[in-house]
């Protein structure tokens, strides 16, 4: 299950990354760089901090070929994408939830405890899309004051794969829920223009 949820994780955010290049203009070598980048770029984060090396985007070649074919599959498709509304922000939404479940399970395996498997899992989910952000230039998503909730919506996913380890429920059933339950967070924040409070100012 751990398995089948990177490889989501890894389409879905490459596939983001290849939408982000395609709007930006960039050629086909640009695209590809962009998606592995977004794929693999919280999973890496992730495995140098728990100390797998290397890191698993290397170890598999699958991780880094099933965000080639999504890349390829954008560079044709990415018309069809871009009818859906803000298609980039729907296919991270979908990373977003796979990779902070994906990131809190993998360092709870490694025995890290329910509070830092949780912060590693959050770290998992947005990395990709921060590196994303950055390389093509974006104030990234995490970070933006007008961003709909982005973060708050991953670590309310990987609070609860923690929190439902010490209970020895089925871990395939709790990883599918906290990942669909992060995806449908992100997308009603987007659709209903939620924001996380800024700081209080004093009107003088």
């Amino acid at each position: 299950m751990l398995l089948v949820l990177d490889l989501l994780g890894l389409f879905v955010f490459a596939t983001s990354g290849a939408l982000m290049a395609i709007r930006k203009d960039f050629d086909a070598v640009g695209i590809l760089l962009l998606a592995e980048l977004t794929a693999t770029g919280g999973g890496v984060i992730r495995d140098l901090i728990i100390g797998v090396i290397p890191p698993v985007a290397f170890a598999n070649v699958g991780y880094l070929v099933v965000p080639v074919i999504a890349a390829v599959v954008t560079f044709f498709a990415h018309p069809a994408f871009e009818r859906l509304t803000t298609p980039v922000l729907i296919f991270d939404a979908a990373g977003l939830g796979l990779f902070c479940v994906t990131g809190t399970l993998s360092a709870l395996d490694h025995g890290l405890g329910l509070l830092q498997s949780a912060a590693l899992g959050v770290t998992t989910g947005v990395g990709g899309g921060l590196l994303r952000d950055i390389v093509a230039r974006e104030i990234p998503a995490l970070v933006r004051p007008d961003s709909e909730l982005y973060a708050v919506p991953a670590v309310a996913g990987a609070l609860m794969v923690a929190a439902a380890e010490p209970l020895h429920q089925s871990q395939s059933t709790i990883a599918v829920s906290a990942a669909v339950s992060v995806f449908v967070f992100r997308l009603i924040a987007l659709r209903r223009g939620w924001h996380a409070p800024r700081a209080w100012h004093r009107r003088v």
